[in-house]
């Protein structure tokens, strides 16, 4: 099969988990070949709308076969999907990006860091992590997520899965603060951290990780075009210059998502 295709799949079932929180499952085949950190583009009906919306994958069940897609609701895009319903069907290209790279965690301590819409990619990652084969799981999985308040979405799952702690900004579960202030008041130290969040936060990752000789992978969040990169519009900085175009950008698209934080100029 091929690794990015279009397909027209069918809406399983959609519920609200949080103000503008949305959790979709798709009954497609890419779930035998999707990873954490990948995502998917998802085409709006609406004619006027002719590029897809970008949104990570949240899980995936290969013996169901389906995807389980959780977003917030950001424009027009979004807030049509927010409307389907079980039976509907929906044209998405996939699976895209490359995704996180769960062989550096193998017999280490590992820190998974998210802030914001960048939480659900890495429920799937946790999981992954957790079901690893005895000689290539991790040796221990701790969990920091940041939230806006204490509308704290799949927190229940991440706590069945390692060590969780939660930091809002207005204080209302966990650290008042950001994920890095969480990490710091815990103390919390590790070998390889696993983060996809909003640009602040994964600067603040990065420093950290190098604060405690960390190595950090992190996804980067970016509007893209067309997905596959060919349009450019989604170019990030990087230390080491493209053989390609002999220039220090990559896309992030198919680069990324995912990139080893000593690689990039943030």
């Amino acid at each position: 099969m091929p690794k990015k295709k279009k397909i027209t799949v069918e809406v399983i079932s959609q519920s609200s988990i949080a103000e503008g929180i949305m959790d979709l499952r798709l009954k497609t085949d890419l779930s035998e070949v999707a990873r954490p950190g990948q995502f998917v583009g998802i085409y709006p009906k609406n004619k006027a709308t002719l590029l897809p919306r970008p949104i990570s994958i949240c899980g995936y069940d290969r013996e169901e076969g389906s995807l389980r897609i959780v977003y917030r609701i950001a424009g027009t895009g979004t807030a049509e999907f927010a409307l389907y319903r079980q039976g509907d069907t929906v044209d998405i290209l996939g699976v895209l990006g490359n995704g996180f790279p769960l062989e550096k965690a193998e017999g280490k301590r590992v820190l998974i860091i998210g802030g914001g819409i960048g939480v659900p990619p890495l429920l799937g990652l946790a999981k992954e992590l957790k079901e690893s084969s005895k000689d290539k799981a991790p040796e221990s999985i701790t969990m920091v997520m940041g939230y806006r308040n204490s509308d704290n979405f799949l927190a229940e799952e991440f706590k069945t899965l390692g060590n969780l702690f939660i930091a809002t900004e207005d204080g209302s579960v966990g650290t008042k603060g950001n994920v890095i202030d969480a990490c710091r008041e815990n103390d919390i130290k590790a070998d390889v951290i696993y983060a996809c969040g909003p640009m602040p936060m994964l600067r603040g990752v990065a420093s950290y990780a190098k604060e405690i000789g960390a190595k950090a992978y992190i996804s980067l969040e970016e509007r893209m075009a067309c997905g596959v990169g060919a349009c450019l519009g989604c170019i990030c900085k990087t230390k080491k210059e493209d053989e390609h175009s002999h220039v220090n950008n990559a896309r992030i698209c198919t680069d990324g998502p995912v990139f080893d934080a000593e690689d990039l100029e943030l």
